[in-house]
């Protein structure tokens, strides 16, 4: 994220304090944090870290604004303007707050409300923040421990995208799904539905590995192996119903590549949901063809181009079957 592709607008952190047997409590911050080089950098790690980490969740606001008022706030502030940036993070943070204790979750942390615009989008993002310790240099060489933000250890965090939810998008919350259950209560301060069907994002998915592959430039049957051992993967996957892993599925398919594929996979624009069973009805296309005409239907499998048994002449656009069965050759000696 660079200057060249967002501007921030807003941001301001709060700290939500756990107390042991007992509600949280809170450290407001009396005004907004100053949009300096440090709070940029602060934001494009934070983006930077989103994007790249699997494991996310996409959804759009429950309907029921009584019991999840997110939506209502984000159009009080972005819409109407009836709320200003410090009052929608203050109710934000109460919210937060409420579900934590509900949920009798332990952590605290650094709570950070921003506002930018990335690419184009109109985000509104929440991330809980928690320190850890490491190690500076100081004067004549000495060691010191230095108390840091946690980014590679950032569990609770979410994203708004305004423009895609004014523009009637399905989805425009994304979230981390974090360890355990995480993302079960973050899920509700967001006031958030999951927007996960199946056979739309096994499509997606298919999609997306038949693009990788033909950007690695391998050689014809390495190409054919790799999409082979997808299908079988995300097929051994759906009849198990185990739930999907970009990393683990990533490892299986192309472990030569893993990192090239991983990279692929979690790119945040194509928005990938993980956590459901792959449909065993989108992956055909990972090692079959399907197509018709308005007079004609054909379907083969990828294997039979290399084996010879179907022959793609590019120069006069035609199509040659070998080895057609009896009853069929029949059929048109007849005709």
């Amino acid at each position: 994220m660079s200057q060249a592709t967002h501007a921030i607008s807003n941001l301001v952190i709060h700290r939500l304090v756990p107390v042991e047997g007992g509600p949280s409590r809170v450290e407001l911050r009396a005004e907004a944090n100053p949009l300096d080089d440090a709070a940029v950098r602060l934001m494009e790690r934070l983006c930077r870290h989103l994007a790249e980490r699997p494991g996310k969740g996409f959804g759009h606001f429950e309907r029921d604004e009584g019991n999840f008022p997110m939506a209502h706030w984000v159009r009080a502030h972005a819409i109407e303007g009836s709320l200003d940036f410090a009052g929608l993070s203050r109710e934000m943070l109460g919210h937060l707050q409420q579900r934590i204790d509900e949920d009798k979750v332990e952590e605290g942390g650094y709570v950070l409300f921003a506002r930018a615009t990335v690419f184009g989008a109109d985000c509104l993002y929440v991330a809980l923040l928690q320190e850890t310790l490491g190690t500076v240099i100081g004067d004549g060489l000495s060691i010191h421990d230095s108390p840091h933000l946690d980014m590679a250890g950032l569990q609770v965090a979410g994203r708004i995208d305004i423009t895609a939810w004014q523009a009637g998008a399905e989805r425009y919350i994304s979230f981390l799904k974090g360890r355990g259950d995480v993302a079960g209560w973050f899920k509700r301060f967001l006031g958030c539905t999951d927007v996960v069907i199946a056979l739309k994002e096994t499509k997606k998915l298919v999609e997306t590995i038949g693009h990788f592959a033909d950007t690695q430039q391998l050689e014809a049957p390495q190409r054919d192996e790799l999409m082979e051992r997808a299908h079988l993967v995300l097929e051994e996957m759906g009849e198990r119903g185990d739930p999907l892993s970009l990393q683990a599925v990533a490892a299986q398919i192309f472990p030569d590549a893993l990192a090239r594929l991983a990279e692929t996979l979690q790119n945040e624009a194509l928005e990938l949901a993980t956590g459901f069973v792959p449909d065993k009805r989108a992956l055909r296309p990972l090692i079959r063809f399907k197509a018709s005409a308005a007079d004609w239907k054909l379907e083969f499998e990828r294997s039979s181009l290399r084996g010879g048994s179907v022959h793609y002449d590019k120069e006069s656009n035609t199509l040659v079957l070998s080895n057609i069965p009896d009853k069929l050759r029949q059929m048109l000696l007849d005709e």
